[in-house]
């Protein structure tokens, strides 16, 4: 007998050296779907390894290509009453150009305290606190 369906889903922590030099910023998504602000992330395909899927997911919401770093944690909840697991990395990003689309509207670089104060859920903010836990003293 096959246990229960799991939603499998992934994303980044995605973060760039600030301009000024000083400490990094943090990229935050608007999703009007849902009128909310999150990290990039989303749904893997079949047969897709979370990794791949949460670089791709950047790549779609936010025009970034990114280096993955360190696994930063795995979120749980449930959706409609189906569990789903997000595993999410701290990644870099390299280079790239937002477009605005139907499901990503809207893309801030944020230092990191404003970035926690707009992210809409708690599980997205702890995330930022985990980044800064793994990121070179240096950087932070």
């Amino acid at each position: 007998m096959a246990g229960p369906r799991v939603i499998r889903a992934a994303g980044c922590v995605l973060w760039r050296r600030s301009g000024s030099g000083a400490g990094v910023e943090i990229a935050v998504v608007h999703r009007p779907r849902w009128d909310d602000w999150s990290h990039p992330k989303g749904k893997c395909r079949k047969g897709e390894g979370a990794l791949v899927a949460a670089v791709r997911e950047v790549r779609e919401e936010t025009g970034m290509d990114c280096r993955p770093g360190a696994m930063l944690s795995t979120v749980r909840y449930a959706v409609k009453g189906v569990p789903k697991e997000v595993h999410y990395w701290e990644a870099e990003a390299t280079g790239g150009a937002f477009e605005p689309g139907d499901e990503v509207d809207r893309l801030l670089w944020l230092p990191p305290g404003e970035a926690r104060e707009r992210l809409t859920r708690e599980q997205d903010r702890e995330l930022v606190d985990a980044l800064l836990t793994v990121l070179p003293p240096e950087l932070v």
